[in-house]
């Protein structure tokens, strides 16, 4: 039999030479603001963790009553024999949450995200996203039988254009809500006045601005004060500002129960584990309750700013705990983070292709978890790692 490990290992080969190759690090402890990591001990600012909830101790004792209860797994999916009474609580908790007739639950936010879309688009239809949207929305309308244009991030000139034709049975606009590498807002209010004039629907994935936008963390719908009507198709995740896992689509009656008929992705796929939608409970309350952690966020996010400003480290606009840094050269933006994680500073170092090339980044996110003294600390040990990796000897 023929080994396919030659030809593969011309493609790594190529990767490590172009500084694009991926190697893991191993996280010894809970999450938190303080971790080891690979043995050595850092500040986290790597997570996604924005209000500090992953290590949370009710949330972790709702885990483990509920574990007690349920077990450890779901068995099947929700369809069959995987559906408890934890899913259901905490699907009419979300709903409730974010003023939605309904919510579902699925195991992960790429699986909402591409069952979404593959559900509601099909032959005849017109899907539009900008061009930075995550991975899974990218994939989603790769993937589905519609026609799929992307539009220059946040080219509202461009997505006028694409919109014109007419023709299309159906129009969906997918979005992130907070782009996950740029840290920026999408421009939803215009994006909700075009799709509201063409008869388009608008469809928003949520997952770095729910628990973090918004005075009740409601995200950046709740932000910017729009409803069902301006966008009829939400989506967000659990394993970010919620700390937890899994994720969820907000909408009316009618989409919920088209998802659960016709969303392949939610359809033949083994539900959560009930012990980790009894934690989300948990953690939702947190989230909802406690402001604190979102005023504390916010301080800390101008406070990191004002800070790197100060010091001339260049910044990206962004308003969310996302605070990218750009590099452009992929060699030196690893080697500034490997300065700045031996100083005890963990920080990610984002390369082609998550991002376009030449547009390398150090992705700094901001915790709630997060003490004044750690982010001050973090922008003085960027400075020094700015110059001790000049730009000239990063280059590849």
């Amino acid at each position: 039999m023929t080994s396919p490990d030659r030809e593969l290992r011309v493609a790594l080969e190529a990767r490590q030479v172009e500084k694009l190759y991926r190697r893991r690090l191993t996280l010894e402890t809970p999450q938190g603001a303080r971790v080891r990591v690979d043995g050595r001990a850092c500040v986290n600012f790597a997570s996604n963790d924005y209000l500090g909830l992953a290590n949370h101790p009710e949330v972790i004792a709702a885990f483990v009553r509920a574990a007690e209860t349920y077990g450890v797994g779901s068995g099947a999916s929700h369809l069959i024999s995987g559906h408890s009474r934890a899913h259901q609580a905490l699907e009419e908790e979300l709903a409730a949450f974010t003023g939605r007739p309904r919510a579902l639950l699925f195991s992960t936010g790429y699986m909402a995200n591409m069952g979404v879309i593959n559900a509601l688009m099909g032959p005849g239809d017109l899907l539009l996203q900008d061009r930075l949207n995550h991975a899974s929305l990218l994939d989603g309308g790769f993937l589905c039988r519609a026609r799929f244009e992307r539009y220059p991030h946040g080219d509202m000139e461009t997505l006028d254009g694409l919109l014109a034709p007419v023709g299309p049975r159906r129009i969906l606009i997918a979005t992130d809500g907070v782009f996950s590498m740029d840290g920026d807002l999408a421009p939803l209010g215009e994006l909700a006045a075009r799709a509201d004039a063409r008869g388009a629907w608008l469809m928003v994935d949520d997952a770095h601005g729910f628990g973090v936008l918004g005075d009740k963390g409601g995200g950046i719908v709740e932000a910017l004060g729009l409803g069902l009507d301006a966008v009829p198709i939400l989506i967000g995740t659990l394993g970010k500002a919620f700390g937890t896992f899994g994720a969820f689509v907000a909408g009316s009656e009618a989409l919920i129960e088209t998802l659960i008929q016709f969303g392949r992705t939610y359809i033949y796929t083994t539900a959560l584990p009930p012990a980790v939608a009894a934690a989300t409970r948990a953690s939702l309350r947190l989230l909802r309750d406690e402001g604190w952690r979102r005023d504390h966020l916010r301080a800390l996010i101008a406070r990191f700013r004002a800070g790197a400003a100060a010091l001339g480290i260049p910044l990206l606009p962004s308003t969310t705990p996302i605070q990218p840094v750009p590099v452009g050269d992929d060699g030196r933006v690893q080697a500034i983070a490997g300065h700045l994680r031996a100083a005890g500073h963990w920080v990610g170092a984002i390369r082609p292709p998550t991002v376009p090339r030449g547009t390398a980044r150090l992705r700094i996110a901001l915790s709630a978890a997060h003490s004044e003294a750690q982010v001050d600390a973090l922008v003085e040990a960027l400075a020094t790692a700015w110059r001790a990796v000049p730009a000239a000897q990063g280059k590849s």
